[in-house]
């Protein structure tokens, strides 16, 4: 596994990749691996991809004011470990001065993909993930990026941005991997106390039981989304931020009867803000 730390040298290593006919696939992280990262590599590798690069970058510009920049995990010899035990055969692990060097002006704005749910609640996130991904893709050069659908509206993002900038790439949304107990894996999970452990899965039990109407009939999105809602609500250590039901595609705001939606939902518990989501549709979900 090689690692670059500067863009020229993963330029250079996608450049021959591409030349001698590799398909390449990209997995763009913060580091602070666990098993849904890996679970990106092994998509890249079943979409095709002869060689699969991860990169690590805990990316200054998507967190605001009073947020986890400072200590957000970074262990570093931790993760090259798990990259290499998952089959990576390239990681890009930028400091900030190589990604925003001294005198850097340039930054992807987003419009209504952007808007609402964490948009609202995290200002200039959407355009610190956007910025950081668009460089990301012109170094890493990839054929297919392939990113988590636990940050479904992250995602919906970075799909409004390639197609709008025209960046000639696959985005791959990949499923949400799941503790034993159906908390969605996260980085930030490790911020929970033991005590808040258990509350955290508030937010999977009330998409869990949407679905389970959704299954047995219900259309409505307002009562599939008030389901999820109560769920945290009902909870005293968790403080809902948001459960709302959007439309998996455009992301705008789903009302009345639906065949097709996701239900997204938002919460802190304890020191933890933990998002999660479910998409509904047809016979099934996903």
């Amino acid at each position: 596994m090689e690692i670059f730390r500067r863009p020229r040298e993963m330029q250079s290593w996608a450049d021959a990749s591409r030349l001698a006919g590799t398909r390449l696939g990209l997995v763009p992280t913060m580091g602070c691996l666990h098993e849904g990262h890996i679970s990106l590599l092994r998509v890249a590798r079943e979409r095709g991809c002869g060689a699969v690069a991860a990169t690590i970058f805990v990316n200054p510009t998507q967190f605001g004011p009073g947020e986890d920049f400072e200590r957000y995990p970074r262990e570093e010899e931790r993760d090259l470990a798990m990259l290499r035990d998952g089959g990576a055969d390239a990681v890009y692990l930028p400091g900030v001065g190589e990604v925003y060097p001294e005198g850097y002006q340039t930054f992807v704005e987003m419009g209504e993909v952007s808007k609402g749910l964490c948009g609202d609640r995290r200002p200039g996130h959407f355009r610190g993930v956007a910025t950081v991904v668009a460089k990301l893709l012109h170094v890493g050069k990839p054929h297919l990026a392939i990113f988590g659908e636990k940050d479904f509206q992250q995602l919906a993002v970075i799909r409004r941005m390639v197609r709008d900038l025209d960046i000639d790439v696959e985005i791959v949304g990949a499923p949400t991997v799941r503790e034993p107990d159906g908390l969605a894996m996260s980085s930030r999970n490790r911020y929970l106390e033991v005590e808040d452990r258990a509350t955290a899965r508030c937010l999977s039990r009330g998409l869990f039981r949407a679905r389970e109407l959704f299954l047995a009939g219900e259309r409505d999105s307002g009562k599939l989304a008030a389901v999820a809602r109560r769920e945290i609500e009902t909870e005293p250590r968790a403080a809902l931020e948001y459960a709302e039901a959007r439309d998996p595609e455009t992301l705008l705001p789903v009302s009345g009867r639906a065949e097709r939606m996701t239900i997204l939902t938002a919460a802190r518990v304890g020191p933890a803000r933990l998002i999660d989501n479910i998409t509904l549709e047809g016979g099934g979900t996903t």
